[in-house]
């Protein structure tokens, strides 16, 4: 943000949509900046990406200890997002099932229903399912004051999915 501030260049957020939907975002850490380029990519497609872009290149363009180490804030020692967040593979079926719903891709939309159809026939995954709910509506307030986040998908966050802050619904 220095550097940005000094110099008038843009500064990208590295927030994904996986993060932001749940509020593992600082707005000093992965919010910081004026545009968000990878905010509407789901975290396990953020790292097929980088994946991709490595592969495209014949070369690390990104370090491959970045896309295979295990996400962290990395605000305590040996934290994992894995220690209150279930794996990205399976929050991202469910975050894709809740926030796009039928605006997903028929293949997509199959295996998100699927997915969370067999989550929710055990009361483990029924509470999964309903505490990442409520993670969604409870950090509307971090992504109204994230920076605009460049659409790729059907639906993203912003003015078309905003859920009010202070009242019931």
């Amino acid at each position: 943000m220095e550097y940005s501030n000094s110099f008038g260049a843009l500064l990208l957020t590295t927030g994904n949509k996986s993060e932001i939907s749940v509020g593992y975002c600082t707005l000093y850490g992965d919010t910081n900046g004026g545009l968000g380029l990878i905010g509407d990519l789901y975290k396990t497609e953020v790292f097929a990406l980088s994946s991709y872009l490595n592969h495209h290149a014949g070369r690390e363009i990104i370090p491959s200890a970045i896309i295979t180490k295990p996400p962290s804030a990395e605000l305590a020692p040996g934290q994992k997002d894995t220690d209150s967040l279930p794996p990205y593979e399976v929050l991202d079926e469910i975050l894709k099932w809740h926030l796009e719903g039928t605006r997903l891709p028929p293949h997509e939309r199959k295996q998100a229903n699927e997915f969370v159809s067999n989550l929710q026939q055990t009361s483990d995954g029924k509470a999964l399912v309903e505490r990442i709910l409520g993670m969604v509506a409870r950090n509307e307030y971090k992504r109204r004051q994230a920076a605009p986040i460049i659409r790729v998908r059907s639906r993203a966050f912003g003015s078309g999915r905003q859920m009010p802050i202070a009242a019931k619904y």
